[in-house]
């Protein structure tokens, strides 16, 4: 009797997890035809898994300090203009959250004076109708 037959489930997990790269590849596969968008995708993925599997030669080393090099002063001007942009904003911010703060002020002003107003006018009513009904 042989580990399989006393073990059924283990064997079908065996057997399903060996059939599971085809089903994937025949799910991709589905999925990707008529939709040239998912084969592009799917094949760029493919193509950075294998380039991150085999180690980098010399040359593309080479290849990836010169960019880095090249690319360090873009980095140094991208981080001023920025550092500058931010700034140049600090002001218009400064005035505009001064410009909020005084309209805010001057809506609590004018509902302040509203409100005593309408108080001060039901009050009067109030005193007119009383005398009224004395």
């Amino acid at each position: 009797m042989s580990m399989y037959e006393t073990n059924p489930t283990a064997h079908d997990k065996v057997e399903a997890l060996a059939a599971a790269p085809a089903q994937v590849n025949a799910q991709v596969k589905a999925k990707a035809q008529g939709n040239p968008l998912a084969a592009g995708l799917i094949a760029f993925g493919a193509g950075l898994l294998v380039s991150s599997l085999v180690a980098p030669s010399q040359k593309e080393r080479q290849a990836a300090q010169q960019l880095k090099s090249a690319a360090e002063p873009l980095a140094t001007q991208l981080t001023g203009a920025a550092k500058d942009m931010v700034q140049d904003l600090k002001e218009p911010a400064q005035d505009a959250l001064d410009y909020v703060k005084a309209a805010a002020a001057d809506g609590v002003q004018n509902v302040k004076a509203e409100g005593q107003g309408a108080a001060t006018d039901v009050k009067d009513r109030a005193t007119g109708a009383k005398e009224r009904l004395s």
